[in-house]
């Protein structure tokens, strides 16, 4: 698993064709991002994190899924505009993928098969059992901002539940623990 991840095709946002191997020797902190959500301010946070972590090795990606109660149904145009209009992302956005389903990208596909529960995934799961809101498959990704922690040798550390924000001492100190680690 250590370099799959890196191979795995991806597109970017502009449609250009990828993959996670440019980030190779980063830590990489992957999230399916959503433009019409009750999460969608973690965006903020996100691109602080970014922003003060970045030097220090730390690439924080952004995946775009429709997957839960549409709350991501732009074009990519129009999700590129929206998160840079509405809060100035700097960090990589890619082409909206599905994280679950029949669908799932394979990407997701890796990060939920090498690390299949989340820190902090409790209260969420049961605000939306609340509103009639059950996952399928316990090792599905829970809803839009669930975060995945890559070490700088391709490893999945951590996944963190999706109301774990970028400001949680938890993925803080999961963070700096693999920056401070040398590939």
């Amino acid at each position: 698993m250590s370099n799959s991840l890196y191979d795995i095709p991806l597109q970017e946002i502009d449609g250009t064709l990828s993959n996670l191997g440019r980030y190779r020797g980063k830590v990489l902190l992957l999230v399916n991002v959503a433009s019409r959500c009750g999460l969608t301010p973690q965006y903020s946070g996100l691109e602080q994190l970014y922003q003060r972590k970045q030097a220090e090795g730390l690439q924080v990606l952004g995946f775009p899924a429709n997957n839960f109660k549409q709350q991501e149904p732009g074009s990519d145009a129009e999700i590129a505009a929206f998160c840079s209009l509405n809060y100035g992302i700097q960090f990589p956005l890619f082409s909206k993928l599905s994280v679950n389903g029949d669908d799932r990208h394979p990407l997701y596909a890796a990060l939920t098969a090498a690390q299949p529960e989340s820190i902090g995934e409790g209260p969420f799961r049961q605000r939306l059992q609340g509103y009639g809101i059950a996952a399928d498959n316990h090792t599905d990704v829970l809803w839009n901002f669930e975060k995945f922690l890559v070490d700088r040798s391709g490893q999945v550390v951590a996944r963190f539940a999706p109301d774990v924000a970028a400001d949680d001492p938890r993925l803080l100190a999961a963070i700096e623990t693999q920056l401070a680690t040398p590939a």
